[in-house]
């Protein structure tokens, strides 16, 4: 019986490994799409970015409560996992406890562990209140709506599940351990759980080591379940926000990247007997038309947003009532390269592109004032996929709003904004 266990639980951990590499190749994939940018300069300032922001979490504390809550609960996320390292080796040799040769240490480390368990508990419980009972403006706009927002709570009520499973395991392992059970030698202090040991005490030895294996196989299966699931939902931050905070461009926000395309295009037209640079080929397009014009790093942000509503909360176009959402200019960008992945592992072609996810009215009610960008807690840039978006609007579909056709206009024939003869420029000097 003892082998088929260690049989059955190596077999579920091999298969759950290779469905999230399955999904991680995919999403890895799909980023490659984008353009290619170098993001390799300065490794110091970069290890230093990831430190601070990704690490230390220091644009989260921003606003207290949340932040605070936030580390408790991603400490307790990350720390856990020493635990579950213990189980897999239990499960995989067939021990118990095998790291209780520890002593104290390892007394300690449980006790812990415990705490970090109660404090993860708490903190999805208030997540929860905070979106479905105070119903948080930023956590119930209706970006969020459907999917998204069950996402969140299937999340924060996995977690506490899991929590609740870690702890009674425990609170029925300590009562085994006091009756002196073969295979459960006194191991660990349990600060939390020893509060639940009276709703076990009853119990006979067979039935709490039945309901002890069952919450340990049930902590175990629902851990490598969420494990795939969270490639799949905005959880996936945990991982990629590390990545994304590392590549983030350390130039000042609001900064434009020079296009080497146009300028060499228009060089070309002034002189008719310039000779193109080497190896160069007229660009196919100008601008962002579908999620592969953009760079690799914007979509890795999209696979990164965790939809928190951070951006959107500080967006004065969004404050103001315009449709412009940076939150979910982001989900928007993911759900067209999800789909574009899935077309292209189908070879199908599709007539749509992220001009059908993201409308023209999005675009320009944003005032490029990057506050989405300095408020997103793991530095996104919805700004920067805005800006190369209406690029492809004005460069490509001369569908710029009417207002700034007309400056355009007044640039080419004057060379300044206004409607005036460039002769005429100065005539303010000579006002009295």
């Amino acid at each position: 019986m003892a082998l088929l266990s260690q049989i059955l639980f190596t077999a579920m951990l091999l298969a759950a490994g290779w469905l999230f590499a399955k999904r991680v190749r995919t999403i890895r994939r799909n980023i490659l799409l984008g353009r290619d940018i170098d993001l390799s300069d300065n490794p110091g300032a970069r290890w230093k970015q990831m430190a601070l922001v990704a690490i230390g979490q220091s644009k989260m504390v921003v606003r207290p409560v949340a932040g605070i809550l936030h580390i408790l609960v991603y400490a307790g996320f990350v720390l856990i996992n020493i635990e579950v390292l213990e189980i897999l080796i239990d499960g995989v040799a067939g021990t118990h406890r095998i790291f209780a040769f520890m002593g104290p240490l390892y007394d300690y480390a449980i006790g812990f562990f415990e705490i970090l368990a109660l404090g993860v508990l708490v903190g999805c419980i208030i997540f929860l209140f905070r979106r479905h009972g105070l119903k948080l403006k930023r956590l119930s706009n209706p970006d969020l709506a459907g999917w998204p927002q069950r996402d969140a709570t299937i999340i924060l009520i996995t977690e506490i599940v899991l929590m609740g499973a870690l702890l009674k395991m425990n609170a029925m392992d300590q009562i085994l351990q006091s009756r002196g059970h073969a295979h459960y030698a006194q191991a660990g202090a349990f600060p939390v759980s020893q509060f639940l040991v009276p709703f076990f005490e009853s119990f006979t030895d067979t039935t709490l080591v039945a309901w002890e294996r069952t919450m340990w196989w049930f902590h175990y299966a629902g851990i490598l379940v969420f494990l795939n699931y969270l490639p799949f939902s905005k959880h996936w931050h945990i991982i990629m926000s590390f990545p994304n905070v590392y590549y983030s461009p350390l130039k000042p926000k609001g900064s434009f990247a020079n296009m080497e395309s146009v300028t060499t295009e228009v060089k070309l037209m002034m002189d008719p007997s310039a000779t193109p640079p080497e190896g160069y080929e007229p660009p196919e397009g100008f601008g962002t038309r579908d999620v592969k014009d953009l760079t690799w790093k914007n979509l890795m942000d999209a696979y990164t947003c965790t939809e928190c509503g951070r951006c959107t909360s500080v967006c004065p176009a969004n404050i103001t009532g315009k449709k412009l959402s940076p939150r979910k200019v982001m989900m928007a960008t993911r759900d067209r390269l999800e789909e574009t992945g899935k077309n292209l592992d189908a070879g199908i072609t599709d007539e749509k592109d992220l001009h059908s996810y993201i409308t023209a009215e999005e675009l320009w009610a944003c005032t490029t004032c990057n506050a989405c960008a300095e408020a997103c807690p793991v530095n996104i840039n919805p700004v920067d996929i805005i800006v190369q978006m209406r690029q492809y609007q004005v460069m490509e579909k001369s569908a710029a709003p009417a207002e700034l056709n007309g400056m355009f206009t007044n640039l080419e024939n004057n060379g300044a904004p206004w409607q005036m003869s460039q002769m005429d420029k100065a005539n303010w000097t000579h006002q009295g």
